[in-house]
């Protein structure tokens, strides 16, 4: 794409290394309390609206983040003026945070407002910036389907709390449609997302942090719980097996196919399909640990409470989550799903009856046994038959 000499000082230099900046890392931050606060909204009361709410809360945040991230991967990020935007986007993100305690409460409107103002600044910064440059058509169609958004986000924030779920999950699900549709615009055309183009290691990279950061919060619930336990026996052993949970998701993730994402990326013959594509991944591994924290503060806080069908549920839905992502960036990076894959999801369906009998510490025991089961399983069969990153021709999302 060619780029006339007045962007020269905007857009990253294709030529110079793609790393995260410590902007980025800052700007993560953020994030670690922004899912923290959406975890804490199932701690506080595990029921099927809460559960529902935070399917549309989790998106919108993670909507942030990824739109923030795909703009500091083509902009310059050492710019003054991309700094002083991303910096605002991460104040924004602060505030609307602060509020998904009671986003369907007497915070919607905060919540909502926020979420409007972010989304639209950042795409009018983009439209400024980018004024003599081809992507601000891009940034034209982005800003619209935000500004269209905005509507059902502000009436939802003006409505009770059922209608406000309706609402808010129209929005939301627009957000997304549109972005698959490559946000169509009357008069304006489609956006392909082929012509954004795509750093691979800089992409790769933010992926892998931004994983550290979910499972960091499920790190701090861990501790935060036990630290007002008793420290006895039963609630040491119940952060033993929480931390170990942890481990084996970073073990699980990192192992090939999460260490070799950017080349897979690299390799593609779209590269920028395949990382919205790996983006959604992401968000449903971002889910699994919000789920893992929740099923966190629910061992260590009472590791041998009586069988509950609910905290069953809620201790082994982390696990498949993870699974299921993982299997999804496996085939991303390599076009297959491993064995140990697929065993360890159907071991956890298979033992699901059996587990509501038993105390969340031993349900919690068991995810520890069939993950490290998976661990190992990866282990060996790359051992047995390595491979070289192939991406599909045509990655899903």
């Amino acid at each position: 794409m060619p780029m006339p000499a007045s962007d020269a000082g905007v857009l990253r230099d294709p030529t110079s290394p793609q790393h995260v900046t410590f902007l980025e890392l800052f700007f993560d931050l953020v994030f670690v309390f922004a899912l923290d606060r959406v975890s804490q909204g199932l701690i506080d009361d595990l029921d099927w609206l809460d559960l529902l709410q935070a399917t549309v809360l989790l998106p919108a945040i993670w909507w942030i983040w990824m739109m923030t991230v795909w703009m500091t991967d083509r902009l310059d990020p050492e710019r003054a003026s991309t700094q002083l935007t991303v910096i605002g986007i991460m104040l924004g993100s602060l505030m609307l945070a602060s509020a998904v305690p009671d986003a369907f409460g007497h915070r919607g409107w905060f919540f909502a407002g926020t979420y409007v103002a972010v989304q639209l600044g950042r795409s009018l910064y983009l439209v400024v910036v980018l004024r003599r440059h081809e992507l601000r058509r891009r940034s034209m169609r982005t800003l619209f389907w935000f500004a269209v958004s905005a509507v059902p986000w502000l009436l939802g924030a003006a409505s009770s709390e059922r209608l406000r779920l309706a609402l808010w999950a129209l929005a939301i699900t627009m957000e997304y449609v549109a972005a698959r549709l490559d946000f169509p615009t009357p008069r304006a055309g489609r956006s392909p997302i082929s012509e954004w183009g795509l750093a691979a290691a800089h992409m790769s990279e933010r992926y892998r942090q931004v994983v550290i950061v979910a499972l960091g919060g499920t790190i701090i619930v861990a501790g935060t719980t036990f630290g007002a336990s008793d420290f006895g026996l039963h609630s040491v052993a119940a952060l033993v097996v929480s931390f170990a949970v942890t481990g084996l998701l970073w073990r699980i993730y990192i192992y090939r196919a999460g260490e070799l994402m950017c080349e897979a990326l690299a390799r593609s013959a779209n590269p920028a399909h395949l990382g919205r594509s790996t983006a959604y991944t992401h968000l449903l591994i971002a889910a699994a640990a919000i789920t893992v924290s929740v099923a966190d503060r629910l061992v260590i806080a009472q590791p041998l409470a009586r069988p509950n069908a609910a905290w069953t549920a809620a201790i082994m839905a982390g696990p498949v989550l993870f699974l299921l992502g993982r299997a999804r960036l496996e085939y991303t990076v390599f076009s297959r799903v491993s064995y140990s894959r697929r065993i360890g999801l159907a071991v956890l369906v298979a033992i699901a009856p059996a587990m509501i009998a038993v105390p969340p510490l031993a349900v919690a025991a068991a995810m520890v046994a069939i993950l490290l089961g998976v661990a190992a399983g990866d282990v060996a069969g790359w051992r047995r038959n390595p491979s070289i990153p192939t991406p599909p021709r045509a990655a899903a999302g």
